[in-house]
């Protein structure tokens, strides 16, 4: 099993888009952020199972598809070693800026 890490990047990428949906509807940002965390979640078992990251040339850096509502999210991670992994960022898949 891997340890899961975020960088200080990522917790704020969270934050983010938990605000921004937290203006919508309160019920609507609870389950976003339980959608990320389960897929955050994944990681710890099987990181290697999720798509190479595409403007990545290491095949250790990886995204996780978040599907939630009509789109999702995407969270870009890298396979340090063996035993942890450092998700680097969280966006929205509507996002421009995720790389």
């Amino acid at each position: 099993m891997y340890k899961v890490r975020l960088t200080a990047e990522a917790v704020e990428d969270l934050d983010r888009l938990y605000e921004f949906t937290l203006k919508r509807d309160l019920n609507l940002a609870e389950r976003a952020l339980s959608a990320i965390e389960r897929a955050l979640e994944l990681l710890a078992y099987s990181p290697f199972s999720c798509r190479k990251a595409l403007l990545q040339k290491n095949p250790r850096w990886r995204e996780v598809l978040i599907p939630f509502g009509h789109s999702g999210y995407v969270a870009l991670f890298e396979i340090d070693d063996d035993r942890t992994v450092t998700t680097t960022a969280v966006r929205h898949q509507r996002d421009e800026d995720y790389h």
